[in-house]
């Protein structure tokens, strides 16, 4: 590739619509790089607000519940901004859309810590999260249209390794630092940093010149209106028998999991008695996981293919969900995390990688908002069933049946197309 100068028509040179111009290496890719960077800072704050969220509810109220209810009402945000995000990715300027997203997550975090110098709001928290949620996931939605564009098809899943790896580093440093901070000052403080991260991030991505989509690309006058984006996206799912199986199987998958942050932390703090700083290093530690899943998934992929590694990810998730809520030890919990974290890395980036690589440009938003639509549509009632039963029967037998489920749909996915998409063949 090329560095950053345009070749033209805005499109950076080095990345063409379908791969590689050339073979330079990623790290010495420009816009790829300010990318890169936005993303890292972008996930370093998030992080913050990963831990400092929950923790602002359980110090209120000490419910796990209460806990559980935030993260289902955020959850459903997200789901119903997943069913027009694709129309809107597919209409807009992608850059000035990351943007104003960062922008707007920006403000509305940064609320938080001014309104708690008065006092703890709870009701605030029920009102920002959900409207961050469904910003987040315009951003999201777009964020994996452009990463095509920025590298090339050939590179796809090395490109998303790499964001992920880094992602997860700034995941680890997070964690840690929110839980200092929350110690020291607060968490109220912690969500602050979340805060300047957004802005920080979008002063990245000001800098960085996307691939221009052409007449092709763009198509508009196919779509007409947010429901049959939706159902095109669907459709495109329903017909190619790997991402139809994933759909259904990832369906199940994230209403078992999406409670799992919340679970930790409440064992860790309720269940063993640790404090916030405990907490965050612990956060810390599992997110070591995600760094060594990002390393490898793409040398797994190509030595074993997609069924084979995404199926052995989403099974070794579950063995170390079942022992989430057994774990006496600190150490011994932040392991598990780390195993979780990493084989969700894993099967993360194998996923969204065959999406970017079988999907048309000029559909890949609407299928992108379509997937993560059915993905998390029974995510947040999943995220408040689990926390409620935690608090009723405890976290050790919740976090067994959970992971059992879990270890099921790994087993359950050799009976799909999935199985067959392995090393030397292409997904189909």
């Amino acid at each position: 590739m090329t560095d950053a100068a345009d070749d033209g028509g805005g499109t950076p040179a080095g990345a063409s619509g379908d791969g590689l111009r050339g073979p330079r290496p990623l790290w010495r890719q420009r816009d790829f790089g300010i990318f890169w960077a936005a993303q890292t800072l972008s996930v370093l704050g998030d992080s913050f607000a990963l831990i400092a969220l929950p923790l602002l509810v359980l110090e209120a109220t000490g419910s796990v519940a209460r806990m559980g209810l935030l993260t289902a009402v955020g959850g459903a945000a997200s789901v119903v901004a997943a069913v027009f995000a694709g129309a809107v990715v597919d209409r807009v300027d992608r850059r000035r859309l990351l943007i104003v997203c960062d922008l707007v997550r920006m403000g509305l975090y940064g609320a938080i810590p001014l309104v708690w110098l008065f006092g703890p709001q709870i009701w605030l928290l029920y009102v920002v999260l959900p409207l961050c949620e469904a910003v987040g996931m315009l951003f999201a939605v777009g964020y994996v249209t452009v990463v095509r564009g920025l590298v090339g098809t050939e590179r796809l899943t090395e490109a998303n390794g790499r964001l992920g790896a880094t992602a997860a580093a700034a995941g680890v440093l997070g964690p840690l630092c929110a839980g200092l901070v929350a110690a020291w000052s607060g968490p109220a403080a912690a969500v602050g940093v979340d805060a300047a991260s957004f802005g920080v991030s979008a002063t990245c991505l000001f800098f960085v010149r996307f691939r221009t989509r052409t007449a092709g690309d763009e198509r508009t006058g196919e779509r007409q209106g947010l429901w049959r984006d939706l159902r095109t996206g669907v459709a495109f799912l329903r017909g190619h028998p790997v991402l139809r199986s994933l759909t259904v199987l990832l369906f199940v998958f994230s209403f078992l999991t999406l409670g799992l942050n919340d679970l930790v932390i409440y064992h860790l703090k309720h269940d063993l008695g640790h404090d916030d700083g405990t907490v965050g290093t612990v956060m810390a530690l599992g997110a070591l996981g995600t760094i060594t899943g990002a390393l490898l998934v793409a040398r797994i992929r190509r030595r074993l293919g997609f069924g084979p590694t995404w199926t052995g990810a989403v099974a070794v998730c579950g063995l170390a969900f079942a022992g989430l809520g057994w774990a006496r030890d600190v150490p011994v919990v932040a392991a598990l995390s780390a195993a979780f974290l990493a084989c969700v890395g894993v099967a993360g980036t194998c996923s969204m990688s065959l999406r970017q690589e079988v999907t048309p440009e000029h559909l890949l938003g609407r299928v992108t908002s379509a997937f993560w639509t059915l993905h998390y549509a029974a995510a947040p009632a999943g995220a408040a069933l689990l926390t409620w039963a935690a608090e009723e029967q405890g976290t050790a037998p919740v976090a067994l049946a959970a992971g059992a489920m879990c270890v099921l749909l790994a087993v359950t996915a050799l009976f799909t197309p999935i199985r067959g998409s392995g090393r030397g063949r292409k997904p189909v």
